[in-house]
């Protein structure tokens, strides 16, 4: 009979979401110090999945669809003057991650959500998907 597969010693495939959540927090604290610095007060939260509302706002019927979302006023838009408001937050969405993770096997887990996180902080700094994927492309592999 063959072994159930374990994470962390326990009987699951996949890490639970505090187990998520601690490999999110690592992926931000190995990026660089100045990027993180830029960051500010931008809070890491991580779920399932993305809430109904959310996927309706976007258009979304299959929540597998969203990896992650920024929810905030870019640093483009913001003004000293303006009000203060609720913290600029980044959110995880750990199946939808753990999904593309499984379909792919070519990355770890640790990377995918460092490489959605990087993402959505991208927004935060007013980028466009478009910028980002440009900016990916000239990269390389």
């Amino acid at each position: 009979m063959a072994a159930r597969p374990t994470y962390m010693g326990r009987m699951s495939p996949h890490p639970d979401i505090d187990e998520f959540a601690g490999l999110a927090e690592e992926a931000l604290n190995e990026l660089p110090a100045g990027f993180r610095k830029m960051c500010g007060n931008v809070s890491i939260r991580i779920a399932d999945f993305a809430d109904r509302e959310t996927l309706a706002h976007f258009g979304i019927a299959d929540p597998y669809q969203l990896s992650g979302l920024y929810h905030g006023i870019d640093l483009t838009q913001k003004s000293v003057i303006d009000p203060v408001t609720f913290p600029d937050q980044v959110w995880l969405y750990r199946k939808p991650i753990l999904a593309e993770w499984q379909a792919r096997g070519d990355v770890s887990l640790k990377f995918l959500i460092a490489h959605v996180l990087v993402h959505e902080i991208g927004h935060h700094f007013g980028l466009s998907d478009e910028d980002m994927h440009a900016i990916e492309d000239a990269a390389g592999p």
